[in-house]
């Protein structure tokens, strides 16, 4: 999904209680459960696509179906044979291909499944990858960030080596480098916003730089309105508005443009919990085409939709 498809006001307010879309239903492999639930994509028809940690599959649940998903993607325990995911982290939706695109992280590689039913296995795109987020720009370039190596690459289809986009200076706190960078988003220029876990910080890399800027935190770990906890999936609006599941602090935080000291929490915060109010270590994150925003709840082994308001 790229920004230039949502345009949310810069004042707009989410429900302070989530509904659950996807899950909740405890940890376990039944189809209505879901077990280590990582990434996160939201079709345009709602339709919530998740990338199951624990149960090495990935999982749809149609709009208005909150009962049951249905498994598009592994599914058949962890393994290494192309019928089967080990970990995965990431996922998202190649309209052109009609398929998903998934960060099998266990096996160190980003594989292609198609959509069209009868499919019962994927292909691999690339090898030797500790992928960890990936997304995808407007001309169908995929860009993935591999926490071993601490750095992004930008791949054409096809292509195995691809080239680097940020980090890949070793794993550290310098404006050059990144500490286990988790999800990506792309905006319309091209420039990578990467969560840059274990530096507590979110950076931004532009088109051909060689290094990156704080965009938010970095301020080391805590739950000042100008700090982050293990930051993990992010989005970034029309408005250049970005928004970040902050995984220890248990809320999702929102930083307008021009304002990156102090963000503002727009759901959770409310200590960790299951309540309707409450989250327990968010980590993907995304919106539909209506401006509701999707919180993967790891810890709740659910998904989370809050309506705008």
């Amino acid at each position: 999904m790229f920004s230039l498809l949502v345009t949310i006001p810069a004042n707009a307010n989410w429900a302070h209680n989530g509904v659950t879309v996807a899950g909740g239903n405890g940890s376990g492999s039944a189809t209505n459960q879901i077990n280590g639930p990582f990434g996160l994509f939201v079709d345009d028809d709602q339709t919530v696509v998740i990338a199951e940690w624990w149960n090495h599959r990935v999982m749809q649940w149609k709009n208005g179906d909150t009962t049951n998903g249905q498994v598009v993607a592994g599914g058949n325990g962890a393994g290494n044979g192309l019928h089967r995911l080990n970990g995965p982290t990431g996922v998202l939706i190649d309209k052109e291909t009609d398929s998903l695109i998934i960060c099998d992280y266990g096996n160190r590689r980003v594989v292609r499944w198609s959509r069209r039913s009868g499919t019962t296995q994927g292909e691999i795109l690339i090898g030797n990858i500790y992928c960890n987020g990936v997304a995808m720009d407007e001309q169908r370039y995929l860009y993935v960030s591999d926490v071993g190596k601490h750095q992004v690459r930008r791949y054409q289809l096809g292509e195995k080596n691809g080239t680097l986009v940020a980090g890949g200076n070793g794993q550290g706190d310098g404006l050059n480098q990144l500490n286990f960078p988790r999800y990506l988003f792309v905006d319309r220029d091209h420039s990578v916003y990467v969560s840059d876990n274990e530096n507590h910080r979110v950076m931004k890399w532009v088109e051909g730089a060689k290094e990156g800027i704080v965009v938010v935190g970095g301020q080391g770990v805590g739950s000042a309105l100008t700090q982050l906890n293990h930051p993990y999936g992010l989005f970034v609006d029309r408005l250049g508005t970005l928004y970040v599941a902050d995984y220890g602090n248990h809320r999702v935080m929102r930083w307008s443009q021009g304002d990156n000291k102090q963000g503002t929490v727009i759901v959770g915060g409310n200590g960790q919990g299951e309540e309707a109010n409450q989250l327990n270590r968010p980590v993907g994150l995304s919106f539909d085409r209506h401006g509701n925003l999707y919180v993967v709840d790891y810890n709740n082994e659910r998904v989370q939709r809050f309506s705008i308001e």
